[in-house]
């Protein structure tokens, strides 16, 4: 029987026995309606897991143990920002493949120009309940939006859907991958990331939903260091 999984903070499971974290108390009790003898596994976000069963108001640890589904190859999306809700599909699916962070970018063609703070904290909740639900040891970060350009790090790899040569599967695997809005790159921003070290590369021939490249980058990426299928 798969048991439900919850992240909580880290000082609120300490030691072999604890009180339930008030965080998860409501969905454990009042939604699962778990009660004492159920089991359930806590995350504390540092790759490790702890199952335990519920004794009164208490959780007590059975076993402690690192979490074998995380990737080992720690690969950040650098995602523009995109229309409407297609932010929470790219952070909810590249979640479930592995990405291990998300960092928001404003580019030149970017029709959307800012995430509100209620916004920005929904991708969060999105993304934790993405980690939960895919076995993740981990909650991927999601930063604030910043310009493109500070994003750019060497050794990434700045991505256009339609290039043919060099394929993204063609590349050592990069620790970062940059995507573009639903319109790509401008022409100085493709010439900005080659002078600041980054290689440019494609998926492909077929053209892909803008919410759909992060997701189809990140299997190409952790495939080919055996984080994926």
């Amino acid at each position: 029987m798969r048991l439900h999984r919850f992240f909580v903070a880290p000082d609120a499971m300490e030691g072999d026995r604890f009180a339930l974290p008030a965080t998860i108390e409501r969905q454990v009790r009042m939604v699962l309606r778990l009660g004492d003898g159920d089991r359930l596994v806590l995350l504390p976000g540092d790759g490790t897991e702890a199952t335990c069963h519920l004794d009164g108001g208490d959780c007590l640890v059975e076993e402690r143990r690192p979490v074998a589904s995380e990737p080992h190859h720690r690969l950040t999306v650098v995602q523009a920002l995109l229309k409407g809700d297609a932010l929470e599909e790219v952070v909810q699916h590249a979640t479930e493949v592995g990405v291990a962070a998300f960092r928001l970018a404003v580019t030149e063609h970017c029709v959307a120009r800012e995430v509100s703070p209620r916004k920005l904290e929904r991708l969060r909740a999105i993304a934790r309940e993405a980690a939960e639900q895919s076995e993740r040891g981990i909650v991927p970060s999601v930063e604030a939006p910043v310009p493109l350009a500070e994003a750019f790090v060497a050794g990434s790899v700045l991505l256009y859907e339609r290039q043919e040569t060099p394929r993204l599967a063609q590349l050592s695997p990069p620790a970062s991958v940059v995507i573009g809005p639903e319109r790509g790159f401008g022409p100085g921003e493709g010439e900005a990331a080659t002078r600041a070290g980054m290689t440019s590369a494609g998926l492909g021939p077929r053209m892909l939903s803008a919410q759909t490249v992060a997701v189809a980058a990140a299997a190409v990426i952790l495939s080919a260091t055996g984080d994926f299928a």
